[in-house]
């Protein structure tokens, strides 16, 4: 049997633009998305902190190093630059593994700097 379980985490992201007129997705700093173990173009569920919308979406680079965090397309309605997010993958894993399955958690603070790291 499989189950679905969390594979990645982005944690207190702080949203640094929001732009309704680009087509859609979350674009992530390069660096950020290789820590949190994510690929572009990878279906993610997004949670707003500040307002607690919550939508899905995919992930487009960003540059590296930048703390980018962006809303774009409709989804930028859901939030503004300063909210914080939580950014979250899923996978399926064989329930003989879940019980010892550890998801990639990355925390984030100021600039959306690396705080914390779990799972890596």
């Amino acid at each position: 049997m499989l189950v679905h379980l969390l594979k990645s985490k982005i944690h207190r992201a702080s949203v640094t633009a929001a732009s309704v007129d680009y087509e859609g997705s979350l674009t992530i700093a390069e660096d950020l998305i290789e820590q949190a173990g994510l690929f572009p173009f990878e279906r993610i569920l997004c949670s707003n902190m500040a307002n607690g919308a919550r939508w899905e979406t995919y992930v487009i680079r960003g540059p590296r190093g930048s703390g980018a965090i962006e809303l774009n397309g409709a989804v930028a309605h859901l939030g503004k630059p300063g909210d914080r997010i939580t950014i979250m993958s899923f996978t399926e894993v064989d329930s003989t593994q879940a019980a010892g399955w550890q998801p990639r958690v990355i925390v984030l603070g100021e600039g959306n700097r690396i705080v914390n790291e779990r799972g890596l």
